[in-house]
Formats: structure tokens, C-alpha cells, sequence
């Protein structure tokens, strides 16, 4: 079968929702989705890391081979907003280096395009290695290649010479990079000055099509959202849940997520004596995750370090306060309306300043709070229409009016 898959728009991600790690990429898949309609047709080229333990040789041999079947294999599926998805498995031994992973995700599009470019006079990627190199070395010549950074290992990538060299030439060959905030932006402007006026902000949209049946009456019912890793903060979220139950039995705690520390948060739930309080539900599909938004009162998000912080704002697109950490990304999401959405902490190992957070939040709660201001502001920033927006004047200028240019580059898109 033919691999010339022509497209208006082409989007190279290292990250795409699966069966297997429904979590993994939601971000790129709302992208996706809020961005595709009306730029139709819109291909998502999902190079999907399968790493393994292997000698040089058995690497040699699988890379050969893969190379040589994955052509034959690919076939678009239907995703969200109208666009199309292939999925390319890019094998990787485990070690390497980021340069060295960026230069597989390269090889890999290049071998399921049949050595041709893609078809596309915008590409869009997302993290500049390995996204950004793989659709810069695959991309037409006149193509207008673009990057959305958001990669919360930016710092270890730029430490990496061969990997740091690698962004540089990304940077002086791209149309443009689009940083979700300022946790992205300042190292990249700091390491690469001269490319300044290319990395712009852009953040990641998030949907407020759906909202709670019923309002938030009291903030018994907490939710946290993501990966139980020490850099979430949930060993410290369980702790400070325990001192807060002990004055209020009524109190529970839903973690929805999987990750390394789960067994470690089912036995400190159980010295705490708060398990029959505490539930895992493990890995969910994104809209089961919002749907349990829905349905809590309490978005609890004690990161030590986000660059964005998207379940912040989805939950409050869902009608939930939230208690979150001053950790880059939540402080700038929320900036103008944090008393209205709810209560930022800052970062620390000590559990308590998240307890002492939760009681001024419950104490204001009680007095009342504006969360459908700071919904409304949030959809203004956020919503799919207005990300939409920003991503169609910056790949088409040409369609788009000056005056619209000017009134993104004041709201910061």
C-alpha cells in the first residue's frame, strides 16, 4: 500500500492515548481534537516507544526488520476531531541517550514514509526531542514545521551536548516553537537566547463542553489525577488526607492513576488507619477521569513541578476548587482568579502547609467562592476554541487578518 498519506496538516507525537496507557498523551489527543476541525484532513503520525533490553546486534537485526515490515503495515485509523491516526512502534534499547532516541523516532517515520517527506505544508510536533527532530528531518522542504514544548525533562535534554546541539539546529530551522508556560520557555530562551522571538506561548486546551449535574456543596470528596511518582507529591497528599480526617471522618480520597508508589500509599494508608477512606482506581480512560471530576469535590494536585498543570483546569472545567502547589505551571494557569478557583500552597516535603491549605480552602468554601468566574476565565485562556484559534493564525497566517494576529499576541497566544 501507498504511505504518501496527504494531509493539510500532519502532528508528530512521541505520546498518544492507548489501550495500554490510556494516560499517556491525553494532551496531544485534546490538541488534537480541539485543533483538527476545519483543518481537515489531519493526520497524527504516533511514533510509540517499545523499549527492550538487547545486545547491539539483536538491535541491528529488530531495527532492520522493522524497518522493513512497517510500510506494509500501516493503515490510518479514525481519532478524535476528523483527523487520522498511524501508529508506529519505534523500538528502543533501553540507555540511550536523548539524541540517540530522537534519531530512532526520525529513522523510524522515515522508513514508515518510504524515504518520502510527509505530505503536509504544516507539521505540527509536540517536545522538541524527539517530536520536533523526527518531523524536521521528515518534513517537505517548504513546509512550515512547528513545536509545542512541554516536556517536564526539558532541563536534562539541554544537559545532554549532543541533545542540546540537536534543539539548537530545531530552533534555527523551525517556524516556531509554542511553549505551554514559562516553565518551557524561560530555560529554552535562557539556553538559546538568539532564538528568543521563535518560542512563544501556546498553551494546552482543555474541554468545557460538560459540566457537573450538581454543584460542589462541601469539599469532602478528594480527587487527585495522574501518576503516583515522588514528583507528584502523593505520598504527601496521603498524609496531610490523614491529619485533615482526623477531623472530619466523613472526608474520602480517590487516586486515579497507576505508578511505582501504589503499594506504598496502600500500606501508609493502612498504618494511618484511613484505608476503608482511601480508593485506587488505576489507570482510566481521559473521560472517565473527568467524568470522576464530576463527581468529587476536590481536585488535590501537591506536584513538586508541572509545566502546564492540565487537570488543574480541568477540573475546574468540571466545576471543582482545587488545592495545588505553586509548582510553574498551576500559578500561571490560574493567575488573576486563585482565590476564585481555590487555595495554591507551596512547594514542600512537610505535609502540613497541604492540611493547613485544605482548612483556609474549606473555611472560605463555606463563606463562598466563584467558581463560575473562574470557570469563564479558564475557558476564555483555555477552551478548545480558543487554542483552536491561536493555532490557526500562527500555521495559516495568511488566512488570518492582522487585527486577529494582534488580539492573540495580547492574551499571550
Amino acid at each position: 500500500m501507498t504511505t504518501a498519506f496527504p494531509s493539510r496538516v500532519a502532528i508528530v507525537t512521541p505520546w498518544y492515548p492507548s489501550t495500554q496507557r490510556p494516560f499517556l498523551g491525553a494532551f496531544v489527543k485534546a490538541m488534537v481534537e480541539a485543533t483538527a476541525p476545519g483543518e481537515a484532513p489531519t493526520l497524527v503520525y504516533h511514533c510509540d516507544e517499545w523499549a527492550g533490553r538487547y545486545s547491539a546486534a539483536e538491535d541491528a537485526e529488530i531495527t532492520r526488520a522493522h524497518h522493513e515490515l512497517l510500510p506494509r503495515t500501516l493503515s490510518p485509523l479514525p481519532t478524535v476531531g476528523g483527523a487520522s491516526r498511524l501508529h508506529l512502534p519505534v523500538p528502543l534499547p533501553v540507555g540511550l541517550s536523548y539524541a540517540e532516541i530522537a534519531e530512532r523516532h526520525s529513522a523510524t517515520l522515515r522508513a514508515a514514509l518510504g524515504g518520502r517527506p510527509i505530505e503536509a505544508p504544516v507539521v505540527h510536533a509536540h517536545v522538541g526531542l524527539p517530536g520536533g527532530w523526527a518531523a524536521l528531518r521528515n518534513a517537505r522542504p517548504d513546509a512550515r514545521v512547528f513545536v509545542t514544548e512541554h516536556a517536564t525533562f526539558l532541563d536534562a535534554v539541554l544537559d545532554q551536548p549532543a541533545a542540546r546541539e540537536m534543539y539548537a539546529e530545531l530552533l534555527r530551522r523551525c517556524a516556531g516553537v509554542l511553549a505551554v508556560g514559562r516553565a518551557v520557555r524561560d530555560p529554552l530562551v535562557a539556553a538559546f537566547p538568539e532564538h528568543a522571538d521563535k518560542v512563544r506561548f501556546v498553551p494546552n486546551p482543555v474541554s468545557f463542553a460538560q459540566t457537573r449535574d450538581t454543584p460542589v456543596t462541601a469539599l469532602r470528596r478528594w480527587l487527585f489525577v495522574g501518576g503516583l511518582i515522588p514528583r507528584k507529591g502523593v505520598l504527601r497528599l496521603l498524609e496531610a488526607f490523614a491529619s485533615c480526617r482526623a477531623e472530619d471522618p466523613a472526608l474520602t480520597l480517590t487516586f486515579v492513576g497507576e505508578g511505582p508508589l501504589q503499594d506504598q500509599l496502600v500500606s501508609r494508608a493502612t498504618a494511618l488507619g484511613v484505608a476503608e477512606a482511601v480508593r485506587f482506581t488505576g489507570a482510566v480512560a481521559p473521560a472517565e477521569a473527568l467524568r470522576l471530576m464530576r463527581e468529587h469535590d476536590l481536585l488535590v494536585h501537591p506536584s513538586q513541578f508541572e509545566t502546564f498543570g492540565m487537570t488543574v483546569v480541568e477540573a475546574a472545567a468540571a466545576g471543582m476548587p482545587v488545592l495545588v502547589t505553586r509548582c510553574g505551571g498551576p500559578e500561571e494557569s490560574l493567575a488573576g482568579i486563585e482565590e476564585a478557583a481555590g487555595e495554591l500552597v507551596p512547594v514542600a516535603d512537610d505535609p502540613e502547609s497541604l492540611a493547613a491549605g485544605y482548612r483556609r480552602l474549606r473555611d472560605r468554601f463555606a463563606a463562598g467562592m466563584d467558581l463560575a468566574l473562574a470557570r469563564r476565565e479558564l475557558a476564555a485562556r483555555y477552551g478548545y476554541e480558543a487554542v483552536a484559534e491561536a493555532h490557526r493564525r500562527i500555521w495559516f497566517p495568511e488566512h488570518v487578518g492582522a487585527g486577529s494576529a494582534e488580539s492573540g499576541q495580547e492574551h499571550g497566544i
